[in-house]
C-alpha cells in the first residue's frame, strides 16, 4: 500500500491502542488538534480522551506522569513536541526513568515509550531543530531508536512497548512527508540491530534517521564514479550494533560516519572511537565524519542547509577516504 512516514507512525499508534488496553498516548496537542506534526490526527475522535490525552505545556510534568503510569502497570506513549523541549524533562528522563530499575535493586521496571521529533531542514530555528539523540545515547538505562524507513516507522513502536525498560524514539521532521510502498501486513520489527540499506565493497557510509536519504543519494553518485559504497543504517543508537558496524568496516576497510549532530562529543565520535579501537588493522584510511556546523542551527534557509550534512559533503568525504579526486 502507498503511505507516508507520518501515516505509518499513526498506524503504529492505532495498532498499539487496539492491541493492548493499557496503551494510551499523551502529550501536548495530541488530541483534538491531531498533534503538532499531525501524527495523531483523527485518533482522538476514534479512541476518545481516555486513550488520547492532551497535557499541559509542562514536559517535566507529563513525562513524570508517564513514568508514574508505567510504574502503575500502564503502557504509556508520551509525545514530546521536539527534542529541544525534552531538555525540560531531563531530570525525569535521566534521574528517574533511566535509573529506577537500578536504584530499586531490580524491583521496578519503567515500560515507557517516549516519541519526539528531531532534526533540522525545516526552517524552524535553533530551538526546534537540533539533533540531540546522541546525548540520550550516552545514558545507560535508555534504549534509543531512530526509524528512518516506512517499515521502521510502522514497526518499531510495538516492539518498544514490549520492552520492560524506557525506550526513546526519535522521528526526524523531514521524514514525515516521505511516501512509499509499505506491505499491507507490515508489523513489529526488531529494535536491536543495524541494517545494510545498500551493499558495497569500497567504503562504509554509516548513518541513521533523517540523514539516510542523503547518504543513499551520495552512494548513488559515488557509484557513477566507480566507488561502491555500503550504506549502514544504525537504526538503534543505544545499544549500538557493534557486530554490524565492525563487520561492514572489515569488508570495506574504510568508513565515513554521517551524523546531523554536532561533531564534538557526538555519536559519530563514539563510532569513530569504537571502529578505531576494534578494527584499527582493518582500516586503510582514517575514519571520516560529516556532521553539522558547530553553531546553533540558523533560521535562514541557505544558512541552515550550509550547516547540515549535504550529499556533496558526504561524497567529498568518501572520495578522500578512498583516495579519489573529483
Amino acid at each position: 500500500m502507498k503511505t507516508t512516514y507520518r501515516e505509518a507512525m499513526r498506524a503504529a499508534i492505532r495498532d498499539a491502542i487496539q492491541r493492548d488496553e493499557r496503551v494510551f498516548l499523551m502529550g501536548e496537542d495530541v488530541g483534538a488538534y491531531g498533534g503538532c506534526f499531525a501524527v495523531s490526527l483523527g485518533l482522538f475522535e476514534e479512541f476518545g480522551p481516555e486513550r488520547i490525552r492532551d497535557t499541559p505545556l509542562s514536559e517535566a510534568g507529563f513525562v513524570g506522569a508517564g513514568i508514574g503510569a508505567a510504574l502503575g502497570g500502564m503502557r504509556p506513549i508520551v509525545e514530546i513536541m521536539t527534542v529541544n523541549f525534552s531538555l525540560l524533562a531531563l531530570d525525569q528522563l535521566v534521574n528517574n526513568a533511566a535509573t529506577l530499575l537500578h536504584m530499586s535493586g531490580g524491583q521496578f521496571n519503567v515500560p515507557l515509550v517516549i516519541r519526539m521529533t528531531t532534526g533540522a531542514g525545516r526552517q524552524l530555528g535553533a530551538q526546534h531543530s537540533h539533533s540531540l539523540e546522541g546525548w540520550y545515547a550516552h545514558i545507560p538505562g535508555l534504549r534509543i531508536l531512530t526509524p528512518a524507513t516506512l517499515e521502521d516507522a510502522r514497526g518499531m513502536l510495538w516492539t518498544a512497548l514490549e520492552d520492560p525498560d524506557p525506550v526513546l524514539i526519535f522521528e526526524h521532521g523531514t521524514l514525515y512527508n516521505v511516501a512509499g510502498e509499505l506491505a499491507d501486513d507490515a508489523g513489529p520489527v526488531d529494535i536491536s540491530t543495524a541494517a545494510v540499506r545498500r551493499a558495497g565493497q569500497d567504503i562504509s557510509l554509516i548513518t541513521y534517521g533523517g540523514t539516510l536519504p542523503a547518504v543513499l543519494d551520495a552512494a548513488a553518485r559515488l557509484a557513477a564514479e566507480g566507488i561502491d559504497a555500503e550504506v549502514l543504517d544504525l537504526r538503534v543508537l543505544r545499544p549500538l550494533d557493534d557486530a554490524a558496524i565492525l563487520g561492514s568496516v572489515a569488508k570495506t576497510h574504510r568508513a565515513v560516519v554521517v551524523d546531523e549532530g554536532w561533531r564534538s562529543g557526538s555519536i559519530s565520535a563514539e563510532l569513530s572511537a569504537r571502529i578505531t579501537e576494534n578494527s584499527f588493522f582493518d582500516l586503510d584510511a582514517p575514519v571520516g565524519r560529516v556532521c553539522s556546523a558547530e553553531a546553533p542551527l540558523p533560521y535562514a534557509k541557505h544558512l541552515e542547509l550550509a550547516a547540515l550534512p549535504t550529499v556533496e559533503r558526504i561524497v567529498a568525504a568518501a572520495r578522500e577516504a578512498v583516495g579519489a579526486r573529483g
